[in-house]
Formats: structure tokens, sequence, C-alpha cells
């Protein structure tokens, strides 16, 4: 990518830099790859204050050069409509390269290199959800008003800390839900919680993470957090490695839950993933401990009580233009007897992008989620324990906002009923 960059850039560059002498510092020497640098660069591209280049990351086997990098902050300091944010990201990046924008002819006041050393994005989010079970006639509606904090601090070239907090509310009953007495699966909570922490360290192929983050699989089985810690090595294919403690309790969709005693299990996995360009995917294996699994169990079978849940999974994606692409993955629990398997495969057509308005997509998919493997799903009309259709789309109808309708239609796995799912979202991005 950064040979793309330099090759679209030099023409609009070139010009400006001809006449220039250069002086103190060595204009040719270049930025490492894991300077904090191109993060804010690849921020002021998506924000549209830096053009250019078709899309916002700084890959390849050229690093840019801090003579090249100072152009590009001389172009975005012409700039005089940008945000206060995108201000703050252009004076931290003129304080570290002012010895070349000197070179260039750009003044630059004595900035602070420390500033704007905390970012903070976050959204509001409001969700309405129906789930029915037909045969049983019963019904659960809810909706929930979130209100999200993610800030990330700068610690230095290589290490940044990271959060995010939550906050929710009850809407239909204008108070808290602590004790989820509007409907029988409402989790709200209208103090703040500290969802995640960690501290992450970037030294160019390799990557550490410690604290309470998401792991890997949190895009199918895996959406919550844990604490502990994780690795991971590798540019197109990646080896991870974590492990720590999971609370199975609060935000599993493992309805069983323990049986008896501790609620935390120790916790590892490990994976390999490949990307490279229109294809990613990857083969990983979760490994969990504590003192009693209560599997479920088909009608008639002997209970399935068990130490340890063991959960190999293997995913893959594929775009085939700006507009299709196929994902899928498979999951199996080898230590469940039954509902020990889940899986699903989903065709999508373009979709929603918080900033362009207007843009919008839409999507088909079979899911099939054994309640046994599918321990934290993150899927929304096709619950655990459930296999079934989904339909869904997604449209921006402003800048940062995202509209989300879904539909779900299938059988519950342990009484086979029918059942029903609708679920409704709104984002609102800042």
């Amino acid at each position: 990518m950064k040979k793309t960059l330099v090759s679209a850039l030099t023409t609009a560059l070139v010009v400006g830099a001809a006449s220039t002498t250069f002086a103190a510092a060595n204009p040719f020497s270049d930025v490492p790859a894991d300077h904090w640098a191109y993060d804010a660069v690849s921020q002021l591209a998506a924000d549209g204050v830096i053009e250019g280049y078709g899309d916002t990351t700084f890959r390849g086997n050229q690093n840019i050069t801090r003579y090249e990098m100072a152009q590009m902050i001389a172009k975005a300091m012409a700039k005089s409509d940008v945000s206060a944010a995108d201000k703050a990201l252009i004076d931290k990046l003129a304080a570290e390269f002012s010895d070349e924008l000197n070179n260039l002819g750009v003044r630059v006041s004595n900035l602070e290199r420390n500033a704007d050393m905390v970012k903070w994005n976050g959204k509001a989010e409001y969700t309405y959800y129906s789930h029915r079970d037909k045969d049983a006639n019963k019904k659960t509606n809810d909706d929930q008003l979130l209100f999200r904090l993610e800030p990330s601090a700068e610690v230095n070239s290589h290490w940044h800390v990271n959060a995010r907090l939550d906050a929710s509310t009850d809407l239909a009953k204008d108070n808290a839900d602590v004790n989820r007495e509007h409907g029988t699966d409402s989790m709200q909570d209208t103090d703040v919680t500290l969802k995640r922490v960690w501290a992450q360290g970037n030294y160019g192929n390799f990557q550490v993470k410690l604290g309470k983050f998401a792991q890997i699989d949190n895009d199918s089985i895996f959406d919550t957090s844990f604490s502990g810690a994780e690795v991971q090595f590798g540019n197109k294919v990646t080896f991870t490695a974590g492990a720590g403690r999971q609370n199975m309790d609060n935000d599993s969709d493992f309805t069983q839950k323990f049986g008896v005693g501790e609620k935390t299990a120790n916790y590892q996995y490990a994976g390999l993933g490949y990307g490279d360009g229109k294809f990613v995917g990857g083969v990983d294996y979760h490994h969990l401990n504590s003192d009693t699994f209560n599997y479920a169990v088909d009608e008639g079978a002997k209970a399935n009580t068990e130490d340890n849940a063991n959960i190999w999974l293997a995913k893959a994606a594929y775009r085939f233009d700006k507009t299709n692409a196929l994902n899928g993955f498979y999951a199996n629990n080898t230590s469940a007897d039954d509902f020990d398997k889940a899986w699903s495969a989903q065709y999508s057509y373009k979709g929603a992008e918080a900033e362009n308005k207007g843009t919008w997509g839409a999507w088909a998919a079979y899911r099939y989620l054994g309640q046994n493997t599918d321990l934290f799903s993150t899927f929304d009309v096709i619950l655990a324990g459930q296999k079934g259709w989904e339909v869904g789309t997604n449209y921006a109808p402003f800048k940062n906002v995202v509209a989300t309708l879904r539909y779900g239609n299938g059988k519950s796995l342990l009484e086979n009923h029918d059942v029903e799912n609708l679920f409704g979202r709104v984002e609102v991005f800042f």
C-alpha cells in the first residue's frame, strides 16, 4: 500500500519539493512500520482530510520516508474545514515532524508532541427485539438504549491502552433493569460498566494484549471478552494464542450454565489465520475447564456432565467484488454429546458504511447454533439453541448513523418448537 500511496501522491507533492533545501534531520529516513503516525494519517484519510489513495492502510514492503510523511501533513495543515479531533491529530503530527515541515517552508509552532494522547470514540444505540416461541405461545419484547465510550490512550510509539464503558437503560419502564424484570432475556444496567480494558503492544509483525478484551471468534461463538493475555505473530499468515479466565454466567448464551460451584472457567485458545485480498480464513481451538458443565441433552438421553469444553472452529470469507460476498463457519464441541455443532452460511450484498450517507446492504443466511457449542452467540434473530433462516438489511440515512433490521424464522433445537424473531437497531457513532 505504501508503494501505491507514494505513487499516487508523487505528482501532487513533488512540484512543491523541487526547490526545497534539505538540512537538519535526514529527510530520507524511513518512518518505522509500527509508528503511530501511520494510524493517524489513516484516520485523517478516512475523515477526508487527506486524499489521493484508495484505502486507508499502510501495508507493503516499502516504508514512507519522514519527508513524504511531512508532505502529507503539510497538505492536511492547509485544510481549514476540519473537525476539532482532526485538528488535534494534525497538530500532533506536525509536532512530531516539525523539522521536516520546517525544511518544506511550513511554519510549525512549538506544539507539545504528547498532546491529544487520549482519543474518545463511541456511540448511542437504540435496539428493539421480539423473540417468539409459537408452539409455547410465549413472546418476549424489549427495547434498550445503550451509551458506549471507547477511549484509547497512547503510552509510547509501541504501546496503547484501550477500554470500553457501557451503560444502558430500559425505555419501556424508564429505569434500570438490573434484575432483568422487563423481558426474561433482558440484560440492562444504567450503571456504567467497564466491559473491556487492556494494554496492547505492537512490534512489527508481533502483537501482545494484556487485560480484559475480546478473543478470537468474537464474530461467531465468542462474542464476549475474557481476562488474560494474548500474543499474535505474522502478517498474511498469523498465529494467535491466548489464556486467562472466562466468566460463564453473566453474558453467556450457554443456557445450562454450570451445574455446580465455580462459574468462571480456565480458558485457553489458539488459532491460525490467513488473509490476502479477497479471501480470509482460519482454524481455531478453544478449551474451557471448570467444576462442571451441565450440557443440554436430547429427550431421553442421559445427563451429560463434563468438566471441559473443547471446541474446534473453521471459518472463511470470500469477497467476489465490491458488492457480493460469502462467509461462514463450522464449530464442534467434542466434549458434548448433543447440540454439539454450530454453523452458519451467509451471502451479503453491499453493506451500509457509517461514514458514507446513502450506503446500504442486505443479506440472507442459514444458521444452526447448537447451544453446547455456541456459548456466546453474536447473532440476533437465530439464537443459541435454534436453527433457521435470517434475512436483514442496513442503511446509512445520515453520516455516522446506521439503521439495521433483521428477521429470523426457524426451530428451537431442544423442544423443536417454531420460533420467530425480530430485531431493529439504530446506531449513532461519534
